[in-house]
């Protein structure tokens, strides 16, 4: 994303209102291209909390509704104290994934996504009071810092994706089944205890599963998810532009069809699916705050905020607008009251896409009312049930093809601002990336680790994200220090993380 010369930019571009139909058609396009990762997150975290597929449909429609209401919040502006008011479209952070995961797993049914919804609101609060106090927290998140935490929010994530291609460790589509033969002998010998011919059977005594699974890794559901891998491909390598940005979304399209002519795809949900209904807030019930979910999710809020700082520093030089601190702490407090409305209509925490940041830098369309359009498209889409039932009907195996793109991607992000870190003269910083990847796959190799911890904060360390932002901030200060971070600085490793979010 190359800097864009202030010389040659008109002046007020970002405060001009186009034409009716190009402003859809804009908005549209933004959409379109954040289309994806948006519908990602509330499949991911609805199926870990096992909840019915019309719940997870309303999960998607949520997300949507608040997406739009959020993006048009942040660049239309609501008083002094809410908006960037710049081209900027909200979408739910991958950065929270990874905790949302854990704390989903280990409380699934509706029961989890109210302790969920409840740590999102909370951290939400937070981050809507520390604010103003983000850019004194820059010199803590130098890129060795952020890099290091988005490349393992990126491999961490990739972990979704391949269970998405092959099946989960666990239940029906796991790698082997039990034996109903030996499930029909323990319950004759169940039946013989009476008798007393057998001793008793040992309290949670079951057969383990020896079978291989017919459900698991099918060649149908490789091929699929292959099939969605190289569309995506095809259309990075030759498509340009607008196509080439919503490579992603195509391939899932493809995919989806697909699966469709194969019979892998039902549409019953679909059709029994309104054509508009409300959403309402508190839909799981009224959420329950636990003080440690909520300081998990406050930490990966205060990740998010130094992420949109440099985005916004980003935006604002390409827009040719400075921005002020006043300005900069409007935009972070409405990342944070973004995430209190995510929680408060049953959805999550909410940053700038910058994948849309860089569509300003390619198609040089800087209005700021191109994103309110595509906030106003979101939440059309988001009253439309039948779009959230649509998507919810996706085959796992076609989102598997698109999750090794998206979250690979991310993984990339990372990659690429560490590209800026020197390694060569201060070998501190090589020392903080390795230790801190490694403390961030922990989870991932050695799920147990915890089983002999206190339960309560097993939200905190069982996700490797919040382990290596731990390790990371701790590293860089003991073995760097800490400085000032110019914003110079700071917006060219937003730049470099172009294609994350």
């Amino acid at each position: 994303m190359a800097a864009a010369d202030t010389n040659t930019i008109p002046h007020n571009a970002v405060n001009e209102i186009l034409p009716p139909t190009k402003l859809f058609t804009l908005g549209l396009q933004h959409v379109l291209v954040m289309y994806a990762g948006a519908i990602a997150v509330p499949l991911i975290v609805g199926r870990v909390l096992k909840l019915e597929p019309e719940q997870v449909a309303f999960l998607i429609s949520a997300d949507l509704f608040v997406c739009g209401i959020v993006t048009i919040i942040q660049s239309l502006g609501a008083t002094q104290w809410f908006g960037i008011k710049l081209p900027v479209m909200m979408g739910v952070t991958f950065a929270s994934v990874g905790p949302m995961v854990s704390i989903a797993a280990a409380n699934p049914g509706t029961e989890g996504a109210r302790m969920l919804f409840g740590a999102i609101i909370g951290a939400g609060i937070i981050a809507m009071l520390i604010a103003p106090l983000v850019s004194r927290m820059l010199r803590f998140f130098p890129p060795v810092v952020t890099g290091t935490i988005i490349l393992v929010i990126g491999v961490t994530l990739m972990r979704v994706g391949i269970n998405w291609i092959f099946g989960l460790p666990v239940g029906p589509t796991a790698p082997e089944i039990v034996d109903p033969a030996h499930t029909a002998w323990l319950e004759e010998v169940r039946g013989m205890l009476a008798s007393g011919a057998i001793p008793e059977i040992p309290a949670g005594l079951t057969v383990a599963p020896t079978l291989d699974n017919p459900r698991y890794a099918t060649p149908q559901n490789m091929m699929i998810s292959g099939i969605v891998l190289f569309t995506i491909i095809l259309v990075m390598k030759y498509a340009r532009g607008f196509f080439a940005n919503i490579s992603v979304l195509l391939g899932i399209i493809v995919g989806g069809v697909v699966a469709a002519a194969l019979g892998m795809m039902h549409f019953d949900k679909v059709g029994d699916a309104g054509w508009f209904a409300l959403i309402t807030p508190f839909h799981f019930g009224l959420p329950i705050f636990n003080p440690i979910m909520i300081l998990t999710m406050t930490l990966v809020m205060i990740v998010v905020m130094i992420e949109s700082t440099g985005m916004f520093l980003a935006l604002g030089e390409m827009c040719g607008k400075k921005i002020e601190r006043p300005s900069l702490a409007a935009g972070l407090r409405t990342d944070g009251l973004g995430t209190v409305i995510g929680g408060l209509f049953n959805t999550f925490p909410y940053t700038s896409f910058s994948q849309n940041v860089g569509l300003v830098g390619v198609t040089g369309i800087r209005s700021r009312y191109v994103c309110v359009a595509g906030g106003a498209i979101m939440i059309v889409l988001g009253l439309v049930p039948k779009m959230g039932a649509l998507v919810e009907a996706l085959p796992v195996a076609v989102l598997g093809g698109a999750g090794l793109v998206m979250f690979g991607m991310v993984a990339a992000t990372g990659v690429r601002i560490l590209g800026g870190v020197d390694f060569k003269t201060n070998r501190n910083n090589g020392l903080i990336v390795a230790i801190s990847l490694g403390m961030g796959m922990i989870p991932l190799v050695a799920p147990d680790f915890s089983m002999w911890l206190p339960h309560a904060i097993e939200p905190l360390i069982d996700s490797g994200i919040l382990l290596a932002a731990i390790a990371s901030v701790v590293l860089n200060m003991a073995l760097n220090g800490t400085r000032n971070i110019t914003e110079e600085e700071l917006a060219h490793a937003a730049k470099q993380s172009d294609g994350g979010h």
